[in-house]
Formats: C-alpha cells, structure tokens, sequence
C-alpha cells in the first residue's frame, strides 16, 4: 500500500512541475512577442500664461520617453499625447524656467512618461499701443507731395488712420506703422487702397510670423488701409543732412553717448523753392535709449515736413555708448 502511495505523490509532483514549466514557457513566448519598450515622441506644447504677461518665441514642441509594452507603445504618436506649460506665476525676465507636463489625450496606464526637463523662456509684459499710421511716398522729379493720408478700411473721416497693437512692451519702443505707396507720383491726385501696414520698432520689423510665435499670441487690429495722395508741379529739389535728435530718454546710469553715426547721411528733398528754403536739414525722431549700457542701432522713419517729400524713407542711427569714467 506503502508503495502504490508513494508512486502516486512522486507523480503528482511531476504533474505540477510540468505545469509550472508549460506556464513558464508560454509566459516567455508571450513575453518574446510583446517585450518592453522604450520610445521617443515629438508633443506639441500648450501654454497658461498668467494674465498681462507673453513669452516671446518660446518652443513649440518638446520630444519624451515612453516605456511600455511593444503592443500598447507603438499606438501611441505624438497626436496621443499633449504637453502644457505652465507660465501661470511668472515675471518679466528673459530666462524664465517654467515647467512642462506631458499626458496621455486618452487613458494610458501601462505606459510610463519621462517627464522632459523644464525650459527656458523670455517672458514680457503686454498691452495695447497706439500708433498712427505715416505714410510712405516718393514724388517724380519735378513734381511736390502736398498732402498724404492713409484711413482705416470703414473710417468715415479722413483722418489719420491709427492701429492698436498688443504685443510685448518691449517691441513698443519706437514702434512705428508705416504704409508705403509704390512709384512716384506724378499726377495731382491719386488713391491706393488696401496697402499693407509695416510696424516697425527698436526690435526691428515686426510682421506676422513674429506675432504669431508669442504665447498668447500678438495682434494688430488693422493690417492694410487705403491712402490718398495731392501732389502739385512746378518744383525743385536739394539734398539735405539727416540730423539726429536728441534721445527721449537716455542711457542706463553711469554710461554716455560718445558717437552716433546715421546712414544714409543725406537726403533728396522735393517740393517749392519757398519750402526748401525753410528746411536746411530733415530732424529725425528721438530714440529710447533707456537701459542701454552698449552699443545701439535703430532704423526711424524719415518724417518730412508738409509740402515736402524726401528719397529716404528710413534711416539706420547708431549709438555708440560707453561707461562714463567720471561716474561713480
């Protein structure tokens, strides 16, 4: 009895054996058809921005690791998963280190997400400017601009046109909307529609692939207007310096400003004998210097007087700045 007892316990524990070993074997098939993975995905990032504030060029994606097993990470793509940013306690500064969070779009459990490394961003304040609209003309030889006026599409009056633009305060300084008429006139009267505005300021042009790379995103409220011209003949012209005039606001503290060179140095003036006789020189608009401890150099918008017209439509200034010895 003893034996058959025996016999039968040795082979109940074989039996078991062979099971462990057939679940150990298809668990490592199953595992050599679905192993772990590791992947990397391009996210696109979205931004909370606290109130009254922009971040100026910051990136619009970031890339991440994925772990997991191979059937559930090779579903998943960079439309499946979303990064946001959150610049919601930041202040004005042009190394601002904000944090990113990625997650799933859909519930994704097995999945493990490296969370990528903060970032740096360049953060401003905003608000609204207003800036009237200078037009931009050119008269044929002979021939004096006596009137130019750009109005809004819609405007009942002829006034100037003025656009608002909400953007970071820093592109703000010196900002200018400029609409140019092509050609020369040569006709007493002329009208151009739906010509495009140029906003320019000590940040160089600022079109709309600039404004569109802001988080919120920059805007102007008018983009084109409709300008009309009067111009009459009979008239000579002369070639005048440009002069500089003096900064509305100066240097930072304790620096100087120990040259300043304007290219182009002249201008070709048009309009009557009377109205060249009165203008020797064309003064360009001051400069913002405020903050600056080196060298500067910013484009203004050549404005004539009325009755004249001028060849250059900009000037490039520049500043030469340096630490004063005598400051302390």
């Amino acid at each position: 009895m003893s034996g058959w007892l025996t016999l039968f316990t040795n082979e109940w524990r074989f039996k078991l054996l062979a099971f462990v070993l057939a679940v150990l074997m298809l668990g490592a098939v199953a595992f050599s058809q679905n192993p772990p993975t590791t992947k990397t995905v391009s996210v696109s990032l979205g931004y909370i921005v606290r109130d009254g504030y922009i971040l100026i060029s910051p990136p619009s994606k970031t890339t991440v690791t994925l772990q997991g097993l191979n059937d559930v990470i090779t579903h998943i793509n960079s439309e499946n998963l979303i990064g946001t940013v959150d610049a919601s306690k930041v202040d004005v500064g042009s190394t601002v280190k904000v944090s990113i969070h990625v997650a799933c779009v859909v519930p994704c459990p097995t999945v493990n997400i490296q969370q990528p490394a903060s970032i740096v961003v360049n953060v401003d304040a905003m608000q609204v400017k207003e800036v009237p609209v200078q037009v931009g003309v050119r008269a044929a030889p002979g021939w004096a601009v006596t009137k130019a006026v750009a109005t809004c599409p819609g405007a009942t009056s002829p006034n100037p046109c003025k656009v608002h633009f909400d953007g970071p305060v820093s592109w703000e300084n010196n900002m200018t909307a400029t609409a140019t008429l092509a050609g020369f006139v040569n006709v007493s009267s002329k009208d151009s529609p739906n010509e495009k505005v140029v906003l320019g300021s000590n940040s160089g042009v600022i079109d709309a692939f600039a404004m569109s790379n802001t988080r919120p995103q920059a805007s102007v409220d008018v983009v084109a207007v409709n300008i009309h011209v009067e111009a009459t003949p009979g008239v000579t012209s002369s070639t005048v310096p440009l002069v500089d005039a003096a900064p509305s606001h100066g240097p930072a503290k304790g620096y100087r400003i120990t040259g300043v060179t304007i290219n182009p140095l002249t201008t070709i003036i048009t309009g009557s004998q009377a109205a060249l006789g009165l203008h020797r020189s064309i003064l360009l608009p001051p400069v913002d210097l405020s903050g600056a401890t080196g060298d500067v150099t910013v484009p203004v918008s050549v404005i004539y007087p009325p009755g004249i017209t001028g060849e250059a439509e900009t000037a490039m200034i520049t500043y030469t700045i340096a630490k004063n010895p005598n400051a302390t």
